[in-house]
């Protein structure tokens, strides 16, 4: 009698290793799938830190305006862009001693920290915002106003 109830145990024991086996086959096929890649973070927000400008401008004069772009996170391959949009009065913004900006142009900054250069035209207050993107999609707007000394 005893090896009788033996043998049922025995033949009881067996079967909860094979579905215990089966199941960590299972789970283990799963969580090695093929679809699942590594992910790699490549897409980093940023903020735009610019130093005080002065508040009033004379026709001819220029200003300096320095921007720095500071990153959340480093992934070599970020590109950063910059287009603006003058709407009140009249001038010009430069990068370094380039051409002048076109108004809704996107240009490539070539560096994180750079100069630009606003030269007003006219004897009006004058106002314009700077657009500084990478190509993740992520964006940050800079609002300029200067009012006229003249």
């Amino acid at each position: 009698m005893m090896i009788a109830i033996f043998n049922k145990f025995r033949i009881g024991l067996s079967s909860i290793y094979i579905l215990l086996a089966i199941l960590t086959a299972s789970v283990t096929l799963v969580s090695c799938s093929k679809d699942d890649e590594l992910e790699i973070q490549n897409d980093f927000p940023f903020e735009v830190k610019v130093m005080p400008v002065p508040k009033d401008i004379a026709s001819g004069q220029t200003v300096e305006i320095r921007i720095t772009i500071q990153r959340t996170g480093n992934y070599s391959n970020t590109q950063y862009f910059l287009r603006y949009f003058q709407f009140d009065g009249q001038g010009t913004l430069r990068y370094y001693d380039e051409p002048p900006y076109l108004p809704n142009d996107l240009y490539s900054l070539p560096t994180e920290q750079f100069r630009l250069y606003y030269t007003s035209a006219s004897t009006v207050s004058q106002s314009f915002e700077v657009w500084i993107s990478d190509n993740f999609g992520n964006e940050k707007q800079l609002s300029f106003q200067f009012n006229s000394s003249d």
